[in-house]
């Protein structure tokens, strides 16, 4: 015995897999060959005149699906045809095909009046040929057989309108999880963009301020830091922009300026803040080869948005620090500085400067990976920012 779930070979795989491949006016003429062969027995019909009602009754099958109200229309006449003239013949059952399908395919309208004219068929059939005596139930069980046909047509009409239903609703449903996920990368790379070119440019703007008030030895030293800064930025920008095309398969693979920053460029993160002047200390914990790349962009973009703000709203000599602390599963980001808290702050802080989209970005960061962000003034004065993210050691 073969296996449950097995593959059908040979003629029952064949035949079961064949009415998905045959063209429907095909099955409909192989259904009317079919239907005119069973009833077309010896003493069944007789002479010329009953063979042509016969094809007469049998052929419009051939386009019940293509055209069922035409179909069953021109069944009828036969069939009345067949009525005027006496003669009784077992392929009438077409009619019943034909309302099966008027009932599944047609309007409403055209699928009652299809009724209403079976049924008066089967009472009219039922006074000529019916037995003596057996004239109403003869009507009654081809009323019944009318009626069987009609329900399995309108239950085939609602199985193809739940089937359909269904599909559509496959297809609302793939559109908006394409418009989420087309939504969800556009705030990705917005934050991308804001927490590193907004950094950078903080950055080129405090040190072009600088410049202004440089010995004139510093400032070779000075425009120099403002052409890497620079540079970085564009770098941070093609980045972003590089996640809306489709770049050519294995181009810029290679390129370490592409590669998403790390806890292992915050040290250069704090140099170029601190040659803005903002001085900031480092202090990393742990391993953080362990912290997945993703929980690392997520550390790196903390810090310089953390970093930017402070530059951009804290006073002349403010200082800060970094502490990155990483443990198995785990990373714990505080930036912490001495400024004053009543300060405008940009990303979180009062005042009018901010307009708040830094701090939103943090915290959608902090919390894909299930970390809540807290940022606010410190008891003696300055701010800081911590967080805690759950990254679970996947790379």
């Amino acid at each position: 015995m073969a296996e449950t779930g097995a593959v059908r070979t040979g003629l029952p795989g064949t035949l079961a897999r064949l009415p998905g491949r045959v063209p429907p006016v095909v099955a409909d003429a192989g259904l009317a060959a079919a239907l005119f062969l069973v009833t077309l027995g010896p003493g069944r019909v007789a002479g010329g005149t009953g063979f042509a009602l016969q094809t007469a009754l049998v052929l419009p099958l051939v386009w019940r699906r293509r055209a069922p109200r035409a179909a069953f229309g021109a069944i009828a006449a036969a069939a009345l045809a067949q009525w005027l003239m006496g003669v009784q013949l077992p392929a009438d059952a077409a009619l019943l095909v034909a309302l099966g399908t008027v009932t599944a395919r047609a309007p409403s309208r055209s699928a009652w009046a299809a009724g209403v004219v079976a049924v008066a068929g089967a009472v009219l059939a039922a006074a000529r040929w019916a037995p003596e005596g057996r004239v109403l139930a003869s009507a009654a069980a081809m009323t019944a057989a009318v009626a069987a046909s009609a329900l399995l047509g309108a239950n085939a009409r609602i199985r193809r309108a739940a089937r359909a239903e269904r599909l559509a609703q496959l297809e609302r449903d793939r559109d908006e999880r394409e418009h989420w996920a087309v939504e969800e990368e556009r705030a990705r790379i917005a934050r991308e963009l804001h927490d590193s070119v907004t950094h950078g440019l903080s950055v080129v703007v405090a040190l072009a301020d600088a410049l202004g008030h440089a010995r004139p030895a510093e400032t070779h030293a000075v425009t120099a830091r403002i052409a890497e800064t620079g540079r970085q930025a564009l770098t941070d920008i093609r980045r972003a922009l590089d996640l809306l095309q489709d770049a050519a398969p294995g181009a810029g693979r290679g390129d370490d300026r592409r590669s998403p920053p790390g806890i292992g460029q915050l040290a250069a993160l704090c140099e170029r803040t601190g040659a803005a002047g903002l001085v900031a200390r480092l202090r990393v914990d742990g391993d953080a080869a362990a912290v997945p790349a993703t929980a690392q962009l997520t550390v790196h973009r903390i810090v310089q948005e953390s970093l930017a703000n402070t530059l951009r709203h804290a006073p002349q000599g403010t200082r800060a620090e970094v502490r990155v602390s990483c443990a198995p599963g785990t990373v714990t980001v505080e930036v912490t500085d001495d400024g004053k808290a009543g300060a405008a702050r940009g990303a979180g802080r009062p005042g009018p400067a901010g307009s708040g989209r830094g701090l939103v970005g943090m915290r959608e960061r902090a919390a894909a990976f299930g970390g809540v962000l807290r940022a606010g003034p410190l008891p003696g004065g300055g701010w800081q920012v911590s967080v805690r993210l759950e990254h679970g050691g996947a790379p």
